[in-house]
């Protein structure tokens, strides 16, 4: 079932500016749309900078959350990595103290401006907290700095894995070949490509990064990640810093997994300041995967200005269209 019109999707929605305890992707403030559907609650949260055509999908995935719910799960509780963003190796200690009981950490890298001295320190600060660390370059690096970076980390011990190092396939079946101590995670090469598999085709990488919103909802991941399993390629759900309403979609569909070798990427509302629920407790380095009812006093307290509430609804009724199943 879907909303017979876009405007049946946006009665009563709320448009959201929720602040960021440190910048991340760039941001300080990540503004995200939600909207109440019969089977729920969706989130529609494409970055500011995406073309319709590519927010078209996340929009799907808001459409399926609110009008079709969650898939029928596994598991009560999926594991998750803390992610540690770009700062400096003196703050890390106060970024892991918001994933109680996690024992992996990813750390992003590669942040423009940043030297790779900068990256060292940071991993080599996380390193000394969390027994396993996961680097994600966002495809900022050349192969050769990809090589010399991720050989640098590796004097001071194991990566789990190295998540999309460079920016194209063929980059990173190069990385793959010059580097092959190191598993290789796909993330970019795959939500923002025409074929997701061609990464996997080529031999580019050892890891898929999946995340709902970017590929068009929970069933579409699923779809994807039993594709993925027929190539021996085991996935790891993340979010695209979704609020409470989008992780819950993320963790449905971790849930929904048959198999789930690796700490999923669903713990990053902790880099909110707040949220439209309470944070959810961590156990053992777990969180449950429910839907999310979110608190009416906040949905209030982190409303966007009324300027921004009408870029999003207009964004919306210009992605509509691209959103619609196919005839």
């Amino acid at each position: 079932m879907n909303p017979a019109s876009v405007e049946e999707f946006l009665d009563g929605s709320h448009v959201l500016s929720i602040p960021l305890h440190t910048k991340f992707r760039g941001i300080t403030t990540r503004e995200v749309m939600l909207v109440r559907g019969p089977a729920g609650w969706g989130e529609f949260s494409p970055f500011i900078e995406y073309d319709d055509q590519e927010s078209s999908a996340w929009l799907r995935s808001a459409i399926e959350a609110g009008w079709e719910g969650p898939p029928a799960p596994y598991r009560e509780r999926v594991r998750v990595n803390a992610t540690v963003p770009a700062v400096s190796a003196a703050e890390v200690p106060a970024i892991l103290d918001r994933f109680p009981g996690v024992d992996t950490a990813k750390v992003k890298v590669a942040e423009k401006g940043q030297s790779v001295a900068d990256d060292v320190e940071r991993v080599r600060a996380v390193r000394a907290l969390v027994p396993r660390v996961r680097v994600d370059a966002n495809g900022g690096w050349t192969v050769d700095q990809a090589v010399e970076v991720l050989s640098r980390l590796l004097d001071d011990g194991e990566l789990e894995y190295a998540e999309q190092p460079c920016a194209t396939v063929p980059e990173l079946v190069e990385v793959r070949r010059r580097l092959p101590t190191v598993r290789i995670a796909a993330d970019e090469s795959i939500r923002r490509a025409e074929d997701p598999l061609r990464v996997v085709r080529a031999g580019g990488a050892d890891i898929a990064v999946l995340k709902v919103a970017p590929l068009g909802g929970m069933r579409a991941l699923l779809e994807l990640a039993g594709e993925l399993g027929e190539y021996g390629v085991p996935v790891v759900v993340s979010s695209a810093l979704d609020s409470a309403v989008g992780m819950a979609s993320g963790l449905a569909a971790a849930a929904a997994i048959p198999k789930l070798e690796f700490a999923c990427g669903l713990g990053t509302g902790n880099l909110f300041e707040s949220d439209v629920v309470a944070a959810q407790e961590l156990l053992d380095g777990t969180v449950r995967a429910e839907p999310v009812e979110p608190d009416p006093e906040r949905l209030t307290s982190l409303a966007a200005p009324e300027d921004r509430v009408r870029w999003w609804r207009e964004r919306v009724r210009r992605c509509w269209a691209g959103a619609q199943p196919a005839e």
